[in-house]
């Protein structure tokens, strides 16, 4: 940028030099945005002064000028925790001058990056950042869509919306991996899936998945898994399902062997398959609204040792036969229509019930309901023993992130409407259907599916052409669904307006005179309207549990939300120090624009003129990441973490099928890595080959290189986490690159801990061919409890051609954008969520986004250099530094004072504290990763609490408090607890409470007792309790 002023770096730093400290930082952020305005602008520059004395004269003024005209809402100074003075103390501390000093004894040189990260267009202020991403948001046409396939307008509550969308103590919870201090989540959770194993009929489900087409890959594998047999490998799936459902399922099939027979249910001949059959998916109302009756095709499947799964509608099981009645062994389905908005595809909960017997194959996560240590009904993560960092290779299912705040919002929807308000928005639905399918067939048209709920398949009457209804559609900015040019179908919602209705009839060249007499005629029901299949009218009752009674006025809505909230440890309540999760703050100028109707009411499949608003923030995101990560290409689809990495390695095994290197099926993995990522290789049709790590925790370069020749012939990929999940930049990652190119195979980086590389290295710097991000840790999307998150893939050249491709994704000559089949249902996956991502981006810059980077690490190290005297740190490199996170080993504990691992995370709660990751990656210890945002003030209260924590044992190990009655083994402590009548335990009432004097000014509570995990998975109960439990 000072290239290009009459400012000279070195007159820069004069002047900077002369300013107060305090002010230093503030000033350097605004001349270097002021030079950037400058340089945009079209006057010419002051360095065409032809004398000396005026450029210097020019330069003052520009000096001054930048001062005067800066923003005061810069951001960099916002989002780093640190002050200056606290950096200079820290670095101090650790025998540093500078942050790049520091940096130097942390990143090998030979792989930091030789020139800064240039990031487009970067460097907004706050204001100026919305005003920016408002004008690029203007290019989107928000239209009302009745296109459907799986997507349609909402009427979101504002009392939800304000309370748990905008709500930092909602989105910026974590996974309830800590149920003491989660109860809130945990309950709502529990809500959400007894929603929705009421309205299917089916008495197990899990707590979200990530969408759709997941979903339905996801029950391909369970009934793969039940058959137990590796020739029952065929699956039907009716033609009639959604699109995008269909080509995710496809994805996913392939790695597993499987075999998709796509048919029509109607006619197919199951007897053919015989015995080979896993299962048959069929979509209840179809995507073009037809309402199969799927009694007989449950019992043909049955018969032939098969497992029937049915992707249905949320909002129509309020009003139609469950699927468990009729003999669905699976239902699956997206909740978006619950209250949450389209947001061009995601993020949506998509949701997963199934049978009892099913009920351990499950995957991604079940909120359970145990006891904890007083006896207390709790809610817990039930069968967490199915998570991938315990199964590994083992593993079927790769989720990790779900999409625990779309789940959240869905549940409240159902709570605050409650049976009778959930049943009469589907009766109002279908019956405007009703009245718009006779108003249509009244103007000539044929609805060609006889039966419905809200989606209608119109074949138009001779003469009249799809596009001119199109067209006039466009008029009064509605779209259709595109089906062919006689054909067009349309779906309603529970948004959908008496003018509209009158708009969509006159699109079919109607008379809507008569609308209001219509609508007072048809059936005011589903159960007396012809439009339902007899015997398909819902009979049995629906949200029976009282909490979908009780709060369906907004104060007592409100105080629900509000009484849950506080039950659980948000960012808004503290740190949340869990190593490789980078909870960072999730600033409210990136949020903001999530809930604009230009992104949120985007339907995923609108057309491409009405989109370029998304498409130009796309476009720059994809760049910048591009950029950050030093790649050539890069997707956004992906909508996990986990799902990140399964996209990049069938881009690897796409592009080597290319070349003939299809034979290559062999993935190195260490056995530090994170779980998803074996998993992700046996997804992808990989075999998993584990590479040892040596002492120090580094990749053993020697077992790696021993295990590349071994298998060079098939060699695929090897998947390296760098910096390490050990916490440390390993030297040898160059050479480890080097050894699997020698011998024909492709690197995979995955970009767990990419939040300590950003500006300093990167993956394609290093010689990685494709890496994942994860935007909910690097690039600030919150955790929101469990999810949204997204993970893009970013790759080089070669391996371009070959990202993941969509139905609705084509080239510019209508060509398909790629062979290789989608990962997620929307084209863009969470493309919801993306506005938060560009903009934490720009905000940064280059020069920011390096500046984070090296604050991240050094947290980290001031924390790990104040700690070393009382715990083992277990790895740092050769200067004794370790990189954004570390980890503390509390394994000698346990034969001193009978204290593991778990119980200093509990203790922990007991100081206000979210426990840091625990027992992962070296079991009965604990990784602290801080993040860049949080101050030095809250990184000293959490190591004043630790080291607070280590006298309490040490008061164990010299026999002071006895061995498994103590406060560590008691915590952590409620309020019911302490304000008991009867206490007898061998320490006050004040240490379990109160063990530093801060707290009695600012302490979270945790709201039950620890909480009992082996007793929640032998009484597995997965929806609300009856209410006799509660009394």
């Amino acid at each position: 940028m000072l290239s290009r002023s009459t400012l000279s770096k070195a007159q820069s730093v004069a002047r900077l030099n002369a300013i107060p400290r305090t002010s230093a930082m503030l000033l350097r952020a605004a001349l270097l945005h002021t030079l950037k305005l400058r340089q945009q602008s079209s006057a010419s520059p002051a360095s065409s002064t032809s004398t000396g004395e005026s450029a210097v004269s020019t330069a003052a003024v520009t000096a001054a000028a930048a001062e005067a005209f800066a923003p005061l809402d810069t951001f960099l100074r916002r989002h780093n925790g640190p002050r200056e003075s606290d950096i200079e103390a820290m670095l101090h501390g650790l025998g540093f001058k500078t942050l790049d000093e520091m940096i130097s004894a942390t990143i090998p040189d030979s792989i930091r990056l030789t020139s800064p990260l240039h990031i487009a267009d970067g460097e907004y202020a706050e204001r100026e950042l919305l005003a920016k991403l408002k004008q690029i948001a203007s290019k989107n046409q928000v239209f009302r869509s009745f296109i459907g396939t799986g997507y349609t307008d909402v009427v979101l509550p504002p009392v939800i919306l304000r309370n748990i969308l905008e709500n930092p103590g909602w989105y910026t919870q974590y996974t309830p991996y800590q149920p003491e201090i989660s109860q809130g989540r945990l309950e709502s959770l529990l809500n959400y899936q007894t929603v929705v194993a009421d309205l299917t009929g089916l008495p197990a489900a899990n707590a979200s998945l990530l969408d759709e087409g997941t979903a339905a890959g996801e029950a391909l594998v369970v009934c793969l898994n039940a058959a137990k047999k590796k020739t029952r490998n065929v699956f039907f799936a009716d033609v009639n399902c959604h699109p995008q459902t269909l080509a995710v399922l496809k994805t996913r099939a392939e790695g597993f062997g499987a075999d998709v027979v796509v048919g029509d249910y109607s006619s197919f001949d199951f007897v053919k398959i015989g015995d080979r059959l896993a299962g048959a998916l069929v979509s209840y109302p179809d995507t073009y609204g037809n309402i199969g009756e799927y009694k007989a095709l449950a019992d043909k499947v049955h018969d032939l040792g098969g497992q029937l799964v049915v992707v249905a509608d949320l909002m129509s099981l309020a009003v139609l036969q469950s699927p468990g009645e009729f003999g669905a062994d699976i239902a699956i389905g997206n909740s978006q229509r619950f209250g949450v908005p389209l947001g061009y595809g995601g993020p949506h909960a998509a949701f997963f019930a199934t049978t009892t017997a099913n009920q351990r194959r499950v995957p991604g996560r079940i909120i359970g309901v145990s006891r904890d240590a007083s006896g207390n009904r709790a809610y817990r993560l039930a069968l967490q023993t199915r998570e991938q960092h315990i199964r590994r290779e083992k593993a079927s299912s790769n989720i990790c992130t779900a999409q625990a705040l779309l789940a959240n919002m869905a549940a409240m929807y159902a709570v605050y409407h409650g049976p009778e308000g959930i049943r009469n928005i589907a009766n109002r639905i279908h019956r405007f259907t009703q009245v718009l399918a006779q108003a249509v067939e009244a103007a000539g048209h044929c609805v060609e599916n006889r039966s419905y709920f809200d989606t209608l398949r119109v074949k138009l009457a001779d003469g009249v052409n799809a596009a001119d209804v199109h067209a006039r559609a466009a008029e009064r900015k509605i779209n259709l669904r595109r089906i062919d040019a006689c054909t067009v179908g349309l779906t309603l919602d529970e948004a959908v307006s008496r003018e509209e209705l009158v708009h969509l009839v006159e699109i079919f060249g109607g008379n809507a005179a008569g609308i209001d007499a219509l609508a007072a005629a048809v059936a005011p029901t589903v159960a007396e309207s012809a439009a339902i299949p007899v015997g398909l009218v819902r009979q049995s009752a629906i949200l029976t549990h009282p909490v979908f009674s009780r709060y369906h006025s907004e104060t007592e809505m409100l105080r629900y939300i509000t009484q849950l909230q506080n039950k659980d440890l948000s960012l808004a309540n503290a740190m949340i120090p869990l190593g490789s999760c980078t909870m960072k703050l999730n600033a409210t100028t990136e949020l903001i624009p999530i809930t604009w109707p230009e992104f949120s009411q985007i339907h995923p499949f609108a057309p491409r003129e009405q989109t370029r608003g998304y498409a130009q923030m796309i476009q720059d995101l994809e760049e910048d990441l591009a950029a950050i990560t030093g790649m050539d290409a890069t997707t956004v689809q992906p909508n996990s973490g986990a799902q990140g990495e399964y996209a990049g390695l069938r881009s690897i095994r796409a592009y080597q099928a290319s070349i003939g290197q299809e034979h290559r099926n062999i993935c190195l993995v260490p056995d530090s890595a994170h779980g998803t990522n074996p998993a992700s290789a046996v997804m992808a049709g990989l075999k998993v080959v584990i590479v040892k790590c040596d002492a120090k925790g580094n990749l053993d370069l020697a077992d790696l290189e021993a295990k590349a020749k071994k298998h060079a012939a098939n060699l695929s990929a090897v998947m390296i986490t760098y910096p390490s999940t050990f916490g440390v930049f390993e030297d040898g990652v160059l050479r480890a690159i080097e050894i699997v190119h020698d011998n024909g195979g492709q690197v995979y980086m995955d970009g767990a801990n990419m939040n300590a590389q950003v500006g300093l290295t990167s993956p394609g710097h290093m010689g990685a061919d494709v890496c994942h991000l994860n935007n909910h840790k690097t690039l600030a999307i919150p955790h929101g409890g469990g999810g949204p998150g997204v993970g893009p893939i970013c790759v080089k050249k070669h391996l371009a051609p070959f990202l993941p491709g969509h139905p609705e994704l084509f080239k510019a000559d209508g060509s398909p954008f790629s062979t290789v089949g989608p990962v997620s249902a929307a084209p863009y996956g969470s493309a919801g969520v993306l506005p938060v991502t560009w903009s934490y981006i720009k905000l940064l810059g280059g020069r920011g986004m390096t500046e984070v980077s090296k604050t991240a690490i050094l947290n980290a190290n001031y924390m790990a250099n104040r700690l070393r005297d009382h715990y083992s740190i277990l790895f740092t490199n050769e200067h004794g530094m370790c990189a954004h996170e570390f980890i503390l080993d509390t394994r000698p504990f346990g034969k001193t004072a009978g204290i593991q691992a778990i119980d200093v995370a509990k203790r922990l709660q007991d100081y206000g504290f979210h426990p840091p990751t625990m027992s992962w990656p070296v079991p009965n210890t604990i990784m602290v990763e801080p993040t860049e945002s949080e101050s030095k003030e809250e990184l000293d209260r959490f190591c004043d609490a630790m080291i607070a924590i280590r006298e309490e044992i040490r008061e164990i190990e010299e026999g002071k408090q006895p061995v498994g009655d103590n406060v560590l083994s008691h915590a952590p402590h409620t309020i019911a607890t302490v304000s008991a009548e009867e206490w007898t335990r061998s320490y006050s009432r004040q240490k379990a409470a109160y063990p530093l004097p801060h707290l009695k000014e600012r302490k979270f509570w945790p709201s039950v007792s620890r909480v009992d995990d082996t007793y929640g998975d032998i009484n597995l109960i997965c929806s609300c309790p009856p209410m006799e439990n509660y009394q």
